[in-house]
Order: C-alpha cells, then sequence, then structure tokens
C-alpha cells in the first residue's frame, strides 16, 4: 500500500510554481487545490497540471467558499454542479468537497448528501466530503448519523476541527466512531488540532505531543481500513486564514507554514512510509 503525499495549494497562497517545486523534492507526490474560477488562469492551469503528469486533488467548496455563506441546499447544489464541471477537466484522483451547513437539520444534510453523490456520479467523479467546521460534518456524532444513513458517502478526514468543536480530543473517546469513520474515509488532511483551535502553532513542539500522538493513532486506524494495494493519501494542511496563530499588534507568525507543512511530510514519510510496505507485504 503507498503511501502519497499532496502538497495543499491553501496552504501556500494558492502558488503551483511552489507546490510543484516541492513535488520535485520528492517530499511530496502530488497537489491538492481548487481549479481557478478566471477562465483563462483555469486553462493555463488544466494544461499545468496535464503537462506535469503528477497526481492532482480537486478541491470544491459550495456556497461561497470555505465557509458557508449561502444556506440554501439548492443553491449549493448548483454551486456543486458547475464546480465539479470545472474540476472535471484535470482528471482528478478524486475531488475533496466542503459542503452542506452545520446549521441544517441532520435530514437536511442527509438529504442534499444523497443527491451530491448523485451529481457526482453522474459526472463520473469520485468526492470525499470533508470533516470540517460549518458544515454537515462539523462534529463526529452528527457526521456518524449522516453515514449510517448515506453509506455511499466517502470522507475527507480533517478530525482537527472537532477537536476545536468539541474542545477536546475527542476521538480518543470514541473508538467505535473512528472504526466507522476508517470504513468511510478516502483521504486525510494531516493536521493537528487541539481542545482550543483547528492547528497547533507547530506540531514538532514538545507541548504539543500528546496531540500529535492523538491524530497519528487516529490516522493509523484510517490506513488499515484501506484495501490492498490502494494507496493511503495524506495532505499536510497547515494553513493561514486565521489557523496560523500569530502575535498581538505586529501580526508576526508563531510558525514558518511551508517549514511546518514539509516537517509534517518528512513525518509522515518516516511514520506510515515504512508501516505501509510492512503492513502490504504482510497481507
Amino acid at each position: 500500500m503507498p503511501l502519497l503525499l499532496f502538497r495543499s495549494l491553501w496552504t501556500n497562497g494558492f502558488d503551483l510554481d511552489a507546490a510543484l517545486a516541492d513535488v520535485s523534492s520528492g517530499l511530496f507526490d502530488g497537489i491538492e487545490g481548487p481549479v481557478p474560477d478566471n477562465s483563462p488562469e483555469r486553462v493555463s492551469f488544466i494544461e499545468r497540471i496535464a503537462s506535469e503528469g503528477i497526481p492532482y486533488i480537486a478541491e470544491v467548496t459550495t456556497g461561497g467558499g470555505y465557509v458557508p455563506f449561502d444556506r440554501s441546499a439548492a443553491a449549493q447544489l448548483e454551486d456543486l454542479r458547475r464546480k465539479l464541471d470545472i474540476a472535471a477537466p484535470t482528471n482528478p484522483q478524486f475531488v475533496t468537497c466542503l459542503a452542506g451547513c452545520d446549521a441544517w437539520s441532520p435530514t437536511t444534510s442527509i438529504d442534499f448528501l444523497g443527491q451530491a453523490l448523485e451529481i457526482a456520479r453522474q459526472r463520473g467523479l469520485t468526492v470525499a466530503f470533508e470533516t470540517h467546521r460549518s458544515r454537515s460534518t462539523f462534529n463526529p456524532w452528527v457526521t456518524a448519523t449522516i453515514l449510517r444513513q448515506v453509506p455511499a458517502l466517502r470522507l475527507t478526514c480533517d478530525f482537527s476541527h472537532w477537536c476545536c468543536v468539541c474542545e477536546r480530543l475527542v476521538l480518543n473517546e470514541e473508538p467505535g466512531l473512528v472504526a466507522l469513520f476508517a470504513r468511510h474515509a478516502l483521504h486525510v488532511h494531516a493536521r493537528v488540532g487541539y481542545a482550543q483551535g483547528p492547528q497547533v502553532p507547530d506540531p514538532a513542539a514538545p507541548e504539543y505531543a500528546t496531540e500529535l500522538q492523538s491524530h497519528e493513532r487516529w490516522w493509523e486506524i484510517l490506513a488499515s481500513a484501506r484495501p490492498a494495494n490502494a494507496p493511503f493519501t495524506m495532505t499536510p494542511e497547515f494553513g493561514p486564514d486565521g489557523y496560523l496563530q500569530t502575535a498581538p499588534y505586529t501580526k508576526a507568525p508563531a510558525a514558518n507554514l511551508d517549514d511546518v507543512n514539509r516537517w509534517m511530510a518528512r513525518r509522515l514519510r518516516e511514520r506510515f512510509g515504512a508501516a505501509l510496505a510492512i503492513a502490504e507485504r504482510a497481507r
């Protein structure tokens, strides 16, 4: 079972050249990010992805962006149709999608996600819905309810969000739910959350060892549930936009995001790469 690591465009200011340089270094295998909405930029992006011949995960959001400012389920479904049509020409490995709204009832989310799966099926695309604050999958118990009603749903697991929403390393208390999520997991966003936020300042810092080790245990359960010969894909996703802590007044960043994401990639290579190879030989 190969480990494939993806460089997130969101984490580096959507700098495609820089992301491709990180892939060329050998630390990452591919890139993950949105296809530009702007038509000329989109054409250039699609051509560049095709010419590089590297794995690509498309990213799609509904409802106005990373946060769903438009709560209308119908509008979000239309948004999904349009953005999947934009992403399709890149021939992505799959699409990771931020969709739905935390303000919806579970019934509304279940109906919405069932329709979203059909929209993706019609386009021949595999879509994994991210576990994310402000979305239908904003906490583990609601997500579990949705999965039991929409068993075909696949997840991009970013458990850091749930640490923030639930104000604790919540999955340490829910081994049964972790096993459920593992059966539905397609991809992992490897960011480390803590009780007061979705991103520790630096996962290498000793004061966050407990948080790092907890996330790694959860990711190991996801990896063990992957089918034989199926790649285990992960994206280090320490990002900006308020995730990265800054000092008051000066706004000096607590860490260098490129350094943090590269450290996380090396950590994942060391911890998961060899383990997955051993597990594959043992099957």
